[in-house]
């Protein structure tokens, strides 16, 4: 049944302060990598796709209201409600939300209601408070402007004043007027002056004046201003670089010219916070977050304008997928279309969706197939971004596309395997692009994020495709590299994409089960394998052993049988006794692995291991492992034994006395106890006492005797075959127990403590059914495994 305590509707206000419903789904908190902190998030139920990916902040204010609704705001002009179907799965958002933000949950508002109710009458007064009347806009006057706008940074009343006086006056204009008279004179205390001016009116934090400053005719000499830092000796060249060394390239002709403004002054928007102004650490966090947000709706914008020309991205897939274009032209269309993808990161979840798909309709999964594969380790690595962005944001894009190809491309040229090979084939020493790609790997071959697709057979197809299409070239590396007793190639890059490959196989090992179970055992991969435990790198033998531990762990008795068959656990003793003893991670690897082995009872491997290297194990005294090991060893063996002697149970019960008869319901459920060959009891313990070697004895008289003898009889008689114990040596053999200590089955050798302990009074061959059956005459056969029930 659905949980309806978590279905919400998402509201967000629209321009003209209304709210508009932006679907209905289920809304979770989980951390979220990307966002790097607890995020909201709300998958639509009729797709599943992500409605909101929120990351809650420590400073946003959240309301709770009417008990089933949460508010809050998203940077100045964005505001966000969840409505709840039931009250409790408010409570419980609204409780993680107060945890993050250290909290009450029983505040109806998380930020401090004094300081709301400081801003608001801050607002009141703005009305009736007297403006700030700002100095004569002249050189002789800076030091005094100076000083009033740095003064008013100290009052939220007086900054929102100052912040209407510079926008009423056109006092920015007037400043970068002061700023070219101060640079032609070389006035450098001018110059400082402005510097920290213009470094104030930042704080101010109001997006209007940001539009003054950010305009075509002003962005220039704004960071002029702020390249006269009075700590630095020399000036700073920002507007040398941004006109001359920043060059925007056109790789296909923008005719948009509100677009092609929009992305110059994006670009040195970013360019004035991630360079100009001082470190974050010298500002009001307030500042940056308004900046932040200028440069986001920009973003937004741009992706919005370039997604509706559908001629320019038709035209940029031509370019792309085209042979003949050259590998410089082929390199700046993926820069920009990486660029591209980067913005769209700024969209909200429904748009972001509709970014992708658009993205897809027009080719980009086909033009990477051939950028991949670029010599160009800027268009590769572009490339590798692009195919990032689209697999962390919905891998079954990509799913869906390997999918298409499984009938229709030959193996080579599929974009699952373009994306391994060039993982396997990466030049670069430290494999950047390989360890980027083994994460794409690893988001596509995750089942979790499988469950929630509408293509309920994605699991099932995308895995019988990889294991068919695309696994033999994962491994080609380790089988190659495994062909002897030794490892092949012992070079620092080999066994680093040794160690990705078997990482990404370790991950299959725990999620893919008998898909990756097949490959191992017709491949005898884990064999291959533990050959790189002789490796001379550390990590790599750690790679090697954290394979054989994922699939101890599953306690799969397939892969027990495998491992016992091949005496896989030779190469990792060998490298144990090589490591001799040394306190290391290898040694507390190794040793966590028998450890396991120890607590969760795995009886073939326990057995194995004690049997097969116990003369090398047992001298390990630093550590208890081996010693319980074999102890749970012996303990077995016990278990074995007591299973298998004879007890009490199995003799005829008119052959005990009165004082040993039991409860029928108690007998029934001993006797199922009995014949359960795979019950495990406690340590130490039968389910029926052993039989005293004299009972026997001190209870048969000769009138019993000669009873049982005449029943033996009468049943060779009727049939003579079944019989595997003459009468007369039955009952001599069961009568010498009480005369004879050498026929103790504790004392007999192995071969006779076997047959003893199978042997009852009499001994039928062959049968085995579990039900009493009688012959024709309408004597009771006992079958050789269970108590005899004679009246």
């Amino acid at each position: 049944m659905t949980d309806t305590r978590r279905r919400v509707k998402l509201y967000a206000l629209n321009a003209d302060r209304q709210w508009d419903d932006r679907g209905t789904g289920h809304v979770s908190s989980q951390y979220v990598d990307r966002l790097k902190g607890i995020s909201l998030h709300v998958r639509a139920e009729s797709d599943g796709t992500i409605l909101l990916e929120s990351k809650i902040q420590p400073d946003t204010a959240y309301q709770k209201q009417q008990d089933t609704l949460i508010v809050w705001s998203e940077g100045d002009n964005f505001d966000l409600a969840l409505s709840f179907q039931e009250k409790a799965g408010c409570d419980e958002i609204w409780e993680k939300i107060c945890q993050v933000q250290g909290k009450d949950p029983s505040v109806e508002i998380t930020q401090d209601i004094v300081e709301e109710s400081e801003d608001e009458r801050f607002d009141e007064m703005s009305d009736s408070a007297p403006p700030i009347d700002l100095p004569p806009c002249e050189l002789s006057r800076l030091e005094e402007i100076n000083e009033v706008v740095s003064s008013c940074l100290t009052s939220p009343m007086r900054k929102e004043k100052l912040a209407v006086a510079i926008e009423n006056d056109g006092y920015i204009r007037k400043l970068l007027n002061l700023f070219h008279m101060c640079e032609d004179l070389d006035n450098t205390e001018g110059l400082h002056y402005l510097y920290e001016v213009f470094k104030n009116i930042f704080l101010l934090n109001k997006n209007a004046l940001f539009e003054v400053m950010f305009g075509d005719e002003s962005i220039f000499d704004v960071v002029g201003c702020l390249e006269y830092d009075p700590s630095t000796p020399t000036p700073k060249k920002h507007r040398e670089y941004l006109k001359e060394l920043a060059r925007f390239k056109e790789v296909i002709p923008i005719t948009n010219a509100d677009l092609l403004a929009k992305i110059h002054q994006t670009y040195r928007v970013q360019y004035i916070q991630d360079v100009v102004l001082p470190t974050p650490s010298v500002f009001e966090d307030n500042m940056l977050s308004t900046l932040s947000s200028f440069i986001f709706f920009n973003k937004v914008e741009i992706v919005t304008l370039v997604q509706e020309d559908e001629k320019f991205l038709t035209e940029l897939f031509g370019f792309l997928t085209d042979e003949s274009t050259e590998e410089t032209k082929r390199r700046d269309l993926v820069l920009f279309l990486k660029e591209f993808c980067n913005f769209s990161q700024n969209l909200q979840p429904q748009g972001k969706e509709n970014f992708y798909k658009t993205l897809t309709s027009l080719g980009i999964l086909s033009a990477l197939e051939i950028t991949l594969t670029s010599d160009d380790p800027q268009t590769k690595s572009a490339s590798i971004d692009i195919l990032t962005y689209i697999v962390e944001f919905n891998p079954s894009f990509v799913r869906d596309y390997t999918l298409q190809q499984a009938n229709s491309t030959d193996e080579d040229q599929m974009l699952l395997n373009v994306v391994i090979d060039q993982m396997i084939c990466d030049t670069d020493t430290e494999l950047g692009g390989a360890v980027q790609l083994m994460g794409v790997l690893r988001i596509l071959l995750d089942p979790e994020n499988m469950m929630a697709s509408i293509n309920k057979s994605e699991k099932t197809d995308f895995l019988n495709y990889f294991y068919k299409h695309s696994v033999n070239i994962l491994i080609g590396p380790l089988l190659t590299n495994t062909l002897s007793d030794w490892p092949a190639k012992e070079d620092y890059q080999t066994v680093q994409l040794l160690g990705l490959i078997l990482e990404l196989l370790s991950f299959c090992v725990e999620h893919h089960t008998y898909h990756i179970k097949n490959c191992i055992l017709s491949k005898d991969l884990l064999r291959r394998i533990l050959v790189l435990m002789k490796s001379t790198h550390t990590f790599l033998v750690l790679c090697a052993l954290r394979f054989m531990r994922k699939i101890i762990a599953l306690k799969d008795e397939f892969y027990n049988r495998y491992i016992i068959k091949g005496n896989l656990f030779a190469p990792v003793i060998d490298a144990f006794i090589r490591n001799n003893g040394r306190y290391n991670l290898l040694d507390s690897a190794i040793l966590e692995m028998f450890e396991f082995i120890k607590l969760e009872d795995i009886k073939t491997l326990c057995i194995h291991v004690v049997e097969n290297f116990s003369k090398v194990l047992d001298d390990i005294d630093y550590v208890q492992t081996f010693k319980s090991l074999k102890m749970r060893y012996d303990q077995h063996l016990d278990k074995i034994k007591d299973r298998d002697r004879p007890s009490l149970d199995s003799v005829p019960s008119i052959l005990r006395n009165s004082r040993y008869r039991r409860d029928q319901r108690q007998l029934e459920e001993e006797e199922e106890l009995w014949f359960n060959d795979e019950e495990e009891f406690d340590e130490g313990d039968s389910v029926v006492p052993g039989p005293d070697p004299d009972i026997l004895g001190k209870k048969l008289d000769p009138d019993l005797n000669s009873t049982l003898a005449k029943l033996v009889e009468k049943k060779n008689e009727t049939n003579p075959g079944k019989l595997s114990t003459s009468p007369s040596k039955a009952m001599n053999n069961n009568m010498n127990m009480s005369n004879s200590v050498s026929s103790s089955p504790l004392n007999a050798s192995p071969s006779e403590k076997s047959s003893l302990f199978k042997k009852g009074l009499v001994d039928y061959e062959g049968d085995s059914d579990d039900e009493d059956e009688e012959d024709g005459n309408g004597d009771l056969l006992t079958p050789v495994h269970k108590r005899a029930r004679l009246s």
